[in-house]
Parts: C-alpha cells; structure tokens; sequence
C-alpha cells in the first residue's frame, strides 16, 4: 500500500499552490530586502557603529537580539544598515548588463552580417574569461572601490545576456511577422523596439534576476576576501568574513550574513522563473 501511495502523482492544482506558495515567499522576502535597503537605517534597534569593548563578541541578549561584534558593536543594526551596499550593487549590475547586453544582442541578432560577427567576437573573448578571477586580481591590483566593483562586473557579465538576446532575436527575426513587417517598409528601429523586443522580454526579465543574483554572489565573495569595501563596512560579505573569527563567541553573526545572501539569491531565482513564465504565456497569445 505504502509503494502504491508514492507512486501516486501530485495533482495539477497542488503543485500549483505549491508554486504559487513559494512565490509568495519570494516576492515577500524580497520586498523585506528592499524596505531595508531603502530605509532600513530608520529602523535599527542601536546605532549600528557604536562601539562598546565591555560589551564585545558577546551572543543575543535583550539588548542585542543577534548579539555583538569584535567592538561591541550590534550585530541587527549593521545588517539592517549593510543592505543598502549589499543590494544597491548588484541592482546596478544587472541593470547594465541587461542594457548593454539586450542593445548589442538585439543589434546582432536583428542585422547578422558583419555586425553580428563583430559583437558575437566580442562576446567570445569576454565569456572565456574567468570573471571572478579578474575581478579579484583587478580589484586587488588597482584598489578596493565599490563603484570600480560594479563597472567592472558588468563589464565582464553582459556576454551572458548579449548571447540569450541575440539568439532570441536571431529566432524571432525568420519568423513571418517579422518579413512581414519589412515587406512594408516598417523602419528597422521600429520593427526592433515594437515586434521584435516585446517577443524577446521573457528572457530579459528573467536574466536580469539571474544577473543579480551571480552579482550579488559576486560582491559577497569580494567583499568577504576584503576587496570590493572598505575595511569595517557592515556589507553582508564583509559581516560574514569578521563573523568566521567569532564563530564560537557568536555564532549568529556569520549565520545571518549567510542566510541573508541565500535567502535573497532563491528569492530573486524563483521570482525570474515565475516572471518568464508570465510573460511567455503572455506572448504567446499575441
């Protein structure tokens, strides 16, 4: 009886609450992370850089729910503080890599030709690359900056996106609307913006999700190593790096830090597959 109850399959409808439960949470989480970066520092429980060496690598209390830092300081409040530079990046990161990598895609994918060889060389040369490797050395070589971090991720990240555009475009390009449409004489900027774009939108959407998510990963792993912040700031990877010396003092301050970015890099991924799906359903009726 046991075997034959496993070998039942889950309902259409349940694996629909399922999904819509899940994105909920999600969309939930996410919305958390957003008032906290937005205005997180309106709500600290205690001023996240006040310092107190009485009260040092002590665990939650009353007063300090996640308890203290190396210098006293409370750990909540500099979460809550750290969102904004935890966040803020990586926005900005997928934010250009989906502009540079949805223009150049959309140009190589539409014309083809020399242009398309010329982009997709390009393409190649910066997708062999190691990101992570790069970034490191030349964070490192250069100096920690924030804003040297994020040009340089979406420098290095938008081949990712310029090759799903481009292949979209190349497929939506041979499909009749499109002859169609020139066999009018409808300019080509406006076949592109107006036909072309609106087919290729799932994609994009859900590609800036996945961009901020490897970003977020990114700026966490850099700013864990030391580089991408400056030295003491409350970003999530840097409480994770000062939270590792303190894991038997207190253990929450490296726990947190880590649960936030996992937390945040699921929620971003099952929102983008939700977007996809909305949006591809949505193009396929048109």
């Amino acid at each position: 009886m046991t075997d034959l109850a496993l070998d039942v399959p889950v309902p259409k409808r349940a694996r629909r609450r399922r999904r819509s439960a899940s994105v909920v949470l999600a969309a939930a989480f996410v919305l958390l992370v957003t008032v906290l970066a937005v205005a997180g520092q309106l709500f600290t429980p205690a001023d996240p850089d006040k310092q107190s060496l009485l009260d040092a690598a002590k665990g939650p209390s009353s007063g300090h729910l996640l308890g203290t830092d190396d210098l006293g300081r409370d750990v909540l409040s500099r979460l809550m503080q750290g969102t904004l530079s935890a966040v803020s990046g990586p926005v900005c990161v997928a934010l250009g890599t989906m502009v540079l990598g949805t223009a150049l895609g959309l140009l190589a994918g539409y014309y083809g030709g020399r242009v398309d060889a010329l982009v997709t060389l390009l393409s190649d040369v910066l997708y062999s690359l190691p990101f992570m490797l790069i970034a490191i050395v030349v964070v490192g070589v250069v100096g920690t900056g924030y804003w040297l971090t994020v040009a340089l991720l979406i420098a290095l990240m938008f081949p990712f996106a310029l090759r799903l555009v481009r292949s979209a475009t190349r497929v939506q390009s041979r499909l009749p609307y499109v002859e169609a449409a020139r066999t009018l004489g409808v300019p080509d900027r406006r076949v592109v913006t107006h036909h072309v774009l609106p087919n290729v939108s799932p994609i994009i959407v859900a590609n800036i999700l996945l961009d901020f998510v490897t970003a977020i990963i990114a700026f966490s792993a850099l700013t864990f190593l030391g580089l991408g912040s400056r030295a003491g700031s409350s970003d999530w990877g840097t409480m994770l790096a000062d939270g590792q010396k303190l894991i038997y003092d207190n253990p929450w301050m490296a726990i947190v830090p880590a649960l936030l970015i996992a937390l945040t890099c699921i929620s971003a991924t099952v929102l983008g597959d939700w977007f996809y799906d909305r949006l591809s359903a949505r193009s396929e009726e048109r």
